[in-house]
């Protein structure tokens, strides 16, 4: 599929402009430097991907603004330290919670909000059956996610390994990584879940219609 060229790209030109805001209002005055230049460095690396495949496999729309949704709840964690976060502290309060939970919302939001793109991928690009496009992008969320927690205490040692509990944000929790993956992986089976009978409401109205 040859992609839209990003000059008559509007949408997607509208979600860079409000990354490359959002990034800059975030970018001041961090709660901790160093960990918002540790967390920015895997947004880095996702966005350059984004850019360089544009040409080669453009996503939907939807998808890049699913991505922007995603990106968006990230900057503004890596700002804060996701320890930190004010509407993790407002959360907690309100439901009088044990701790601030806004980690749990982003990874919870990386399957609900990537695994669309997932399914875009493996849709239009690996040619997979339609039948197979509800699992796999579950699936395929599981397995980056449980990479992603092995990521982090990798990158974490390599490049400050003194940032530790701030920079994985476990706040004394031994099980957070394996929490944060399986919320990912619900966020995805709730995702392709809503697809799915979104798609088989489609095709029955589409039946009806030619009927």
């Amino acid at each position: 599929m040859t992609p839209r060229p990003f000059r008559n790209n509007r949408p997607l030109q509208g979600l860079i402009l409000w990354l490359v805001v959002l990034w800059i209002i975030t970018a001041i005055e961090p709660f901790n430097r160093r960990d918002w230049l540790l967390e920015n460095l895997l947004v880095f690396i996702y966005a350059a991907l984004l850019v360089v495949t544009y040409r080669r496999f453009a996503f939907t729309n939807l998808s890049y603004i699913l991505f922007g949704a995603f990106i968006s709840l990230h900057l503004v964690g890596a700002h804060y330290t996701y320890a930190e976060t004010p509407f993790g502290f407002w959360l907690q309060n309100t439901f009088d919670l044990s701790r601030n939970h806004y980690d749990r919302i982003v990874h919870f939001a990386y399957g609900l909000l990537n695994a669309y793109p997932f399914r875009d991928i493996f849709m239009r690009a690996a040619g997979v059956r339609p039948s197979w496009s509800y699992f796999l992008p579950v699936v395929a969320v599981l397995a980056f996610s449980t990479f992603y927690e092995f990521l982090e205490v990798a990158v974490m040692t390599i490049v400050s390994p003194e940032l530790g509990a701030i920079y994985l944000g476990t706040q004394g929790d031994i099980w957070d990584a394996e929490k944060d993956a399986f919320l990912a992986f619900c966020g995805a089976i709730i995702a392709m879940s809503i697809v799915w009978l979104y798609n088989k409401r489609h095709r029955r109205l589409k039946a009806a219609a030619h009927a």
